[in-house]
């Protein structure tokens, strides 16, 4: 079936989840060329592949990724989503610099690492560190930087670009060292949401994200199907405002990044996010609180 693009719904997934190739890597690759020709492709490189190491548990130091919601395909995500808005910017005429380019990726790649566990570390599964694991990703995206020989002033400026993306703080309130840092920081608060909620595996993923979030001692839901059923207000009431108000309205920018490059007159991650929730809607009123039922509507199984 082909949609209003021109496109038939295996050619649109593609094009959102990588781009023109299956690897997202290619994608941000190009995407940073024509943001900013001068930014090293080299550094990017290292940065992607170090990163994956990480949560491989092949870069020394640490252990593999225990968390199956906040893991490297995520991370990956967050990124090329990073990447695009920061694109769709350049399209309706915002100036992005190599700083806020630069800002903006480190901290994109490196804005969930707080959940990876060191080697020294006792903890079964570094989800404990939910509720603070954004300062421990700071941490580690400095000491990453520091061992990289990278500017000291790079972290400065990251730090409160991270923060952007920890739901329980206001970006209203943060205090960023520089335009900059603080374009960058709405730019991955954005990029995270909707990386997250527009994912085609989403729903699927739901029941793993309150495991990590109880295991972190988050109890905010008493069960998976607590949090499924209040997916759809958290969204509506919260998420919406956190994007349209505390981010200035920054993920708008995405659908002229889509025209531009893929000729494309929509905003995808909007999308696709208005379908995770209208379906979540639709299978609540047949399943109701029985999430055996909602298995039977829920097949997708996510990629490890």
């Amino acid at each position: 079936m082909t949609s209003e693009h021109g496109l038939n719904h295996q050619q649109l997934t593609k094009i959102f989840e990588s781009g023109a190739t299956s690897e997202p890597l290619d994608e941000i690759l190009s995407l940073v060329a024509l943001i900013q020709p001068d930014f090293s492709p080299s550094l990017l490189l290292k940065l992607h592949h170090d990163v994956a190491r990480l949560f491989s548990g092949s870069y020394p130091g640490f252990r593999a990724s225990t968390t199956p919601y906040h893991n490297l395909k995520h991370t990956t995500s967050v990124a090329l989503a990073t990447t695009r808005l920061l694109h769709g910017l350049t399209c309706i005429g915002q100036d992005i610099s190599i700083q806020v380019l630069e800002q903006a990726l480190y901290s994109a790649y490196f804005h969930d690492t707080g959940l990876l566990m060191e080697t020294s570390d006792k903890a079964t599964s570094g989800a404990i560190y939910t509720q603070n694991h954004e300062e421990r990703s700071i941490t580690f995206m400095t000491q990453y930087l520091a061992g990289n020989n990278l500017s000291k002033l790079l972290s400065l400026e990251c730090s409160p670009v991270i923060e952007c993306t920890n739901l329980t703080v206001d970006p209203r309130d943060i205090t960023f060292p520089s335009p900059a840092s603080k374009l960058a920081g709405y730019v991955l608060g954005s990029a995270d949401i909707l990386a997250q909620m527009a994912d085609r595996y989403y729903l699927e993923r739901l029941p793993f994200l309150f495991q990590e979030l109880k295991e972190g001692g988050l109890k905010n839901h008493n069960s998976a199907i607590e949090l499924i059923q209040d997916t759809t207000s958290f969204y509506h009431n919260i998420i919406t405002e956190r994007l349209e108000k505390a981010f200035s309205n920054t993920a708008e920018a995405m659908q002229a990044h889509f025209h531009q490059r893929w000729q494309i007159n929509d905003n995808l991650y909007y999308t696709n996010i208005a379908r995770n929730i209208d379906y979540l809607k639709k299978i609540l009123t047949i399943c109701e609180d029985k999430l055996e039922c909602l298995g039977t509507f829920l097949k997708r199984i996510p990629p490890t």
